[in-house]
Formats: C-alpha cells, structure tokens, sequence
C-alpha cells in the first residue's frame, strides 16, 4: 500500500473533482509553491496512484450512440489470443477478462445499432468464441470517475 500525507490526498481529491485543476490552484489552497505540488503529483504518477489526465470526451457530439456492452462466453484455450485481439479492435473502448458466467465483457461505442449489430456479428466470427451476449445504453443517468465505496474513500480522504 502506497502511503501519503494530507497534501498528496488534497492534490488527489481536486483532480478527480476536475483533472484540469491547476497546479497553482492547488497551491494556493495548501499554501505550498505550484514546483512542490507539480513534484507531489509526478511521485504520485510513479507510484502509479495516478495513471493520467484525460479530456472526457462527448460521444454524442462526435456522432457515436450510447456504449454497447458484450458478455462473451471464450474456450478457455484461447483467452490469451481472444484478449490480443480485443487489443486490435479499435471500437472497443474496454475489455475485462471476469469471472462468472462469461469470460470477457467488452464496452464499444459505434455509430448506430446497424454498425453494432455488425460488431457483435464479426466478435461472434472471432475463434474461441463459444457465446455473446450484447446490451445497448439507452440512456447514461450516473457516470462518475471519484471513487465509487464510501470506505475507499474514507481510506485515502479520512485525517
């Protein structure tokens, strides 16, 4: 377990509230310098507590549909090449290999359900393949990134 003081878990807090947060702001509120809060976060992207700072895109502006989830049933000989192909497959956005009924399940943003029909056709051609179970979002009403369990949280925010 990684350990940090009350500043790295102010610096994490304000990220996750908006990751365009600057380093000056952040400064201002610890009273440090915006070198020492620049430093703070750098140690804590080595530590990999931090994996990066991303644009949160709009899907629906740039013409794409609601997500579209895939359960999919694998031989388990072929988990290792099913997971490199998923790597390849540039309408996928995530993939898990789980535990449970299924083996993976995909998150992939398309166009339109034609193109998600489509998708779900070519995944079902893909060897080692055995079931597919897909879902399409119709509608998004929560989507967060902080953290989801109030003990996490409790955990890294707590004095």
């Amino acid at each position: 377990m990684v350990s940090f003081d009350r500043i790295d878990k102010l610096i994490l807090q304000r990220l996750m509230e908006d990751g365009r947060a600057s380093f000056s702001q952040i400064a201002r509120e610890t009273k440090l310098t915006d070198v020492a809060i620049k430093k703070r976060f750098e140690r804590l992207k080595r530590q990999n507590l931090i994996h990066g700072v991303r644009a949160e895109l709009n899907y629906d502006s740039l013409g794409y549909s609601k997500p579209v989830y895939a359960l999919l049933k694998a031989d388990p000989a072929k988990i290792g090449s099913l997971e490199k192909k998923f790597a390849e497959l540039d309408y996928v956005l995530e993939y898990a290999h789980v535990l449970g009924s299924h083996n993976f399940v995909l998150k992939m943003l398309v166009p339109d359900f034609p193109k998600a029909k489509k998708m779900v056709e070519d995944l079902g051609k893909l060897d080692g393949i055995l079931e597919i179970n897909s879902m399409a979002v119709l509608s998004e009403t929560r989507k967060t990134n902080s953290l989801p369990a109030i003990p996490l949280q409790k955990k890294l925010f707590s004095e």
